[in-house]
């Protein structure tokens, strides 16, 4: 089963990063120098900033079903223009880390999920994909629980 992982698309976070740091944080969106890396893994990119390279920290809306199991949380973004797409391939933000995935239906509830090294995600990923009731996969970085980005079936 093939499958096809995407960044977030860049356009909507652009214009963030020409905002002034008091506007930012009204919207409350902060900006940060990366200081280590890997530390700062950018949803559009799928990699890590690099250091000295400015991120931006906001809140994202990645499950927005309308079920016990919407949800939003903390995301990083660089200032970039072009988004990580790719079929059958573990970003590298993603192969670094442990990762929780989290397979949910066509209604957005939660049907199955398991931890795996990043490294080795594809093979859960594959399997995951062959069960018919999983419509997406979320991959989540577990140390943190942060959304890393979503999965699903290549067409």
């Amino acid at each position: 089963m093939s499958f096809r992982i995407a960044g977030l698309e860049p356009s909507p976070f652009l214009p963030l990063f020409a905002l002034s740091d008091a506007d930012l944080n009204a919207r409350g969106v902060q900006r940060a120098r990366v200081d280590e890396t890997p530390g700062a893994p950018c949803r559009i990119s799928l990699d890590d900033a690099e250091i000295g390279e400015e991120v931006l920290l906001l809140s994202y809306e990645h499950q927005p079903a309308a079920t016990a199991y919407r949800q939003q949380g903390p995301i990083f973004v660089r200032q970039v223009t072009k988004r990580f797409e790719a079929i059958n391939a573990i970003p590298p933000a993603l192969a670094r880390r442990m990762l929780s995935l989290r397979c949910f239906d066509a209604a957005g509830s939660m049907i199955e999920a398991d931890l795996v090294d990043g490294a080795a995600a594809a093979e859960l990923v594959t399997r995951f994909l062959a069960n018919e009731s999983v419509a997406y996969i979320h991959a989540h970085y577990v140390r943190r629980g942060c959304f890393a980005a979503r999965i699903e079936r290549a067409l």
